[in-house]
């Protein structure tokens, strides 16, 4: 019987993505503030439609907004491994990552009782290290990488990438990769960022946005039986109010067609037993 999963997954970043990028006056900090509030009211909607998701929480957020990081788990969402200060792996050597898991681990095992089992990279954005640490650290599944669309796969380990040269695949791990997709986070369409190097114009329409993932949605239903499909959100992000209402109108079409709602853990286990077992 086919069967069309939806992963709702919320990037509860806060400030410590502007952190991380050296924004740290007034004006960004604010941004990242908004999304502490605005959490509430996806939490509200998602109750309301009856909905778990999966909400990747940095460890500065678990720290630093403690009672809107406890209100996710009373609503019986997902914790998922965000990092703790929101610096991409790639930029870390093993060590520092390594040290930055774990710390960001034990607060989620603080805040839920139990260590996270999957895993989203800041900007997603691996080291090559980080599909060996997830492993040693046992986690269930990544969510960071683009290889496939609907049907999660194995992460790879030890590939090789030379200019000049043949692409050189690594070994299969037993760490499921739950894809993802930049057209499907709601940041570059509708974030506007300004650096003096660049310009992340954003500002995109939302119903058009909405239109695009509800097609993504309506395209993987056509093509196969059984596939996962992860939308990327942020709550300083999706949060403001034109958005939540398209965000709403996105919901009611996707359960009108036949949408399954879970968390990204669950989408995880099903796909193991489906295909790797």
């Amino acid at each position: 019987m086919p069967r069309h999963i939806v992963c709702l997954t919320f990037d509860f970043d806060t400030q410590s993505g502007f952190i991380a990028r050296g924004m740290t006056t007034p004006t960004p900090l604010s941004r990242g503030e908004f999304g502490a509030m605005a959490s509430g009211r996806i939490l509200s909607l998602l109750k309301e439609r009856g909905i778990r998701a999966t909400w990747f929480v940095p460890g500065f957020t678990i720290e630093s907004w403690p009672k809107e990081s406890a209100a996710v788990v009373a609503g019986g969402h997902e914790i998922g491994h965000h990092s703790w200060a929101h610096i991409p792996p790639a930029n870390q050597t093993r060590a520092e990552e390594e040290a930055d898991l774990i710390r960001a681990n034990d607060n989620i095992a603080r805040l839920t009782g139990r260590k996270a089992r999957g895993y989203r990279s800041p900007s997603w954005d691996l080291s090559e290290h980080t599909i060996d640490l997830l492993i040693q650290h046992g986690f269930l599944y990544d969510t960071s990488l683009m290889g496939t669309d609907y049907i999660p796969y194995r992460a790879r380990r030890g590939d090789v990438a030379e200019l000049g040269k043949p692409f050189k695949f690594g070994e299969p791990t037993a760490l499921i990769e739950m894809p993802i997709s930049w057209s499907l986070d709601d940041y570059p369409h509708f974030e506007f960022v300004r650096t003096p190097t660049t310009v992340l114009p954003g500002l995109q329409p939302a119903r058009a946005v909405m239109q695009s993932w509800l097609d993504e949605f309506l395209y993987m239903k056509k093509t196969v039986d059984w596939g996962v499909l992860t939308y990327t959100m942020h709550p300083y992000v999706i949060g403001r109010g034109y958005r939540m209402l398209a965000l709403e109108g996105l919901l009611t079409e996707l359960a009108n067609n036949g949408a399954v709602f879970v968390t990204m853990e669950q989408a995880a286990e099903e796909a193991k037993a489906k295909l790797f077992s």
